[in-house]
């Protein structure tokens, strides 16, 4: 955060308060304030960010759209899904006409539009999006980048979400694996990678199998990015549930 907020303070000193650097100064510092939880804070910046963004680059700008989607994230935490699918929606739609269908924004446009409708448990208009999210970046990207495991990891737990265990269980094994590879054993993306194959053992009843996951998901996070970030909160509530349930 202070560092944040020093480049944000600096960019404004040096190149006055209407330049796209302080926009994404403002747009880095509003991402942070997301990831805490601290919605209030983040909320009027991605706001002042897209406002800035829209003056000095007009409408039609790849940077507007990630602005759109910014926010459109921000809401979909909140739990505020009309305002969330208006903005991804515009934000894909300029995706594809400035970029082309062939790009990596729009898959990330595709998967966050899917992850929208999998939260509101419309699943038949989630899955062609992540279907069509993973075959672009498996072509944009190879089959060896994160935002592949990304997309099998999301594509997994839609299948899942609906009761569709065989579907998912191959899915997030090779999200897992990926992202081993690619990133190591100690990170971040690893820990949701095993968390969500827990969860998947536990709604199954396989509870010896989910446990040990857990705890794999719950040390990596505890030790790199806390005891008290909500992702190690949420898997630690999730280890509490299983062991209640044994």
């Amino acid at each position: 955060e202070p560092l944040f907020l020093q480049a944000l303070e600096l960019n404004k000193r040096l190149l006055g308060d209407n330049h796209p650097s302080v926009a994404a100064s403002l747009n880095n510092l509003a991402l942070l304030y997301e990831s805490q939880g601290k919605y209030d804070q983040a909320e009027p910046l991605f706001l002042q960010a897209l406002e800035l963004n829209k003056r000095l680059l007009g409408d039609n700008h790849p940077l507007i759209a990630s602005s759109l989607n910014n926010l459109a994230g921000l809401y979909e935490s909140q739990g505020k899904y009309d305002q969330a699918e208006t903005l991804y929606l515009q934000a894909l739609e300029l995706r594809k006409r400035l970029l082309g269908d062939n790009h990596p924004d729009v898959a990330t446009s595709l998967n966050n539009l899917a992850l929208l409708y999998k939260s509101q448990e419309k699943y038949d208009q989630a899955e062609p999006l992540h279907l069509q999210a993973l075959e672009l970046n498996k072509r944009l990207l190879g089959d060896n980048h994160p935002n592949v495991a990304y997309s099998l990891n999301n594509l997994a737990y839609l299948y899942s979400s609906q009761g569709k265990y065989d579907q998912a269980e191959p899915l997030y094994l090779q999200a897992l694996e990926l992202r081993q590879r690619l990133l190591g054993d100690n990170h971040p993306d690893v820990a949701t990678s095993l968390n969500n194959l827990a969860a998947l053992y536990y709604f199954q009843g396989k509870y010896d199998q989910a446990e040990p996951l857990y705890l794999q998901a719950l040390n990596i996070l505890e030790r790199s990015l806390g005891a008290n970030h909500p992702n190690t909160v949420t898997v630690r509530k999730n280890l509490a549930n299983l062991r209640d349930s044994l």
